[in-house]
């Protein structure tokens, strides 16, 4: 069958070796449905085997005796095919990969796949994402819609995120199902909880309190009279630190990759004590280390606290730091807000605005650390 010239031979049953005159040659099978003669390729001779020809001639034959057009047939189960590896698991992960540049540590900090990863792809993730619509979102989150409301609602929009990247790559899908789906979950009945936070006229009490010479006491004491999140004093490196002021790496802040920015945190004559006291404890440069290996855990100071009985957790006291600067201070609110590392003013304010205050955020720092230490007891202070 190799050497024969060109020309068309018939196997039987409707197979045939159509041969081409530049050598090629095609396995072709003719059939007639509804009265229609149809030919249907089935591979070249150099893939496709005479065995699996005939296998394949077969298969299809009992295709046109159930009163089916193969060809059509083959086109739906090829579409079906397309379909399934557009699932909405696989259209997340590729939407996720694609945003990732944009993500603080690759979205990892953030947990930015979580919502979905937990909450949707158990129950949608299999399903073709063209398939998908609002009542299948609206029963996938009714469960957590009204409470665990944040979560449904990152949920949602990682999920209309992922709707916009489907859209992008040319899938059929229904760019308004995730505003459709919260129209018909209706008003989460949620209401999100703050963080506990001490009183601000308590917090020189509970300072005091952590008179040990440990890490997780002299971790928590840093965390109080510098303002920060946890994180970063968890991760603060004494190489950071040069003379009284602590440079903390833009991977440390809470911020949007493109507004990432190094910040600098003055230190009161009190946080530069800590930072003496805790330099004997630290390890391979790390100031407040785990007690096997890394830094130190970010539940071990919450679990002091909750150990203590204390509702409070050890983020509230940034909360403690703002109320003290608007009901004991006037020092102003940008300030205050400065200080904790928060963004103020609009885009264009912020795009002017090439300075961190840190010459005047030296005398509320100190001010501060004055207060936790007793040695202003909440008086109401002002800028020298």
């Amino acid at each position: 069958m190799k050497n024969a010239p060109p020309g068309s031979y018939c196997d039987g049953g409707g197979l045939w070796l159509i041969k081409r005159k530049d050598g090629g040659a095609q396995w072709v099978l003719r059939v007639t449905i509804h009265g229609r003669r149809r030919e249907m390729g089935l591979g070249n001779c150099q893939s496709v085997s005479l065995k699996e020809a005939r296998e394949a001639a077969e298969r299809w034959r009992a295709v046109v005796r159930d009163g089916k057009d193969p060809i059509k047939e083959r086109e739906r189960e090829r579409r079906k095919a397309a379909r399934d590896d557009h699932t909405l698991a696989a259209v997340a992960k590729e939407a996720f990969e694609a945003r990732k540049p944009e993500l603080r540590e690759d979205g990892k900090a953030g947990r930015w796949f979580s919502p979905l990863e937990l909450h949707v792809l158990p129950k949608l993730g299999k399903v073709p994402i063209e398939d998908i619509d609002q009542r299948d979102i609206k029963n996938t989150l009714a469960e957590i819609w009204h409470t665990k409301g944040v979560t449904a609602g990152k949920a949602l929009h990682r999920l209309n995120i992922v709707f916009q990247h489907a859209a992008a790559m040319g899938l059929d899908v229904d760019m308004q199902a995730t505003q459709k789906a919260k129209a018909l979950l209706g008003k989460s009945r949620h209401k999100p909880k703050s963080i506990p936070a001490l009183p601000w006229q308590e917090v020189p009490a509970f300072y005091q309190s952590l008179s040990e010479a440990t890490v997780t006491h002299l971790a928590l004491r840093f965390l109080i009279l510098t303002g920060l999140r946890s994180k970063p004093i968890r991760f603060c490196h004494l190489d950071q630190i040069s003379g009284d002021i602590w440079t903390v790496p833009a991977e440390l802040m809470k911020a949007k990759k493109s507004q990432e920015q190094e910040f600098r945190v003055p230190l009161s004559e009190e946080a530069l004590n800590v930072i003496k006291q805790a330099k004997p404890l630290s390890r391979d440069g790390i100031l407040f280390p785990g007690a096997r290996k890394g830094v130190i855990s970010d539940a071990t100071m919450s679990t002091l606290m909750e150990r203590r009985g204390l509702e409070a957790r050890p983020h509230g006291f940034r909360s403690s730091f703002r109320t003290w600067c608007a009901e004991a201070t006037t020092f102003s609110e940008d300030l205050a807000e400065t200080a904790l590392a928060h963004a103020t003013g609009n885009k264009v304010s912020r795009a002017y605005k090439r300075t961190d205050l840190l010459d005047l955020r030296r005398p509320l720092m100190a001010k501060w650390a004055d207060f936790v230490t007793g040695n202003s007891a909440g008086k109401v202070v002002a800028i020298a």
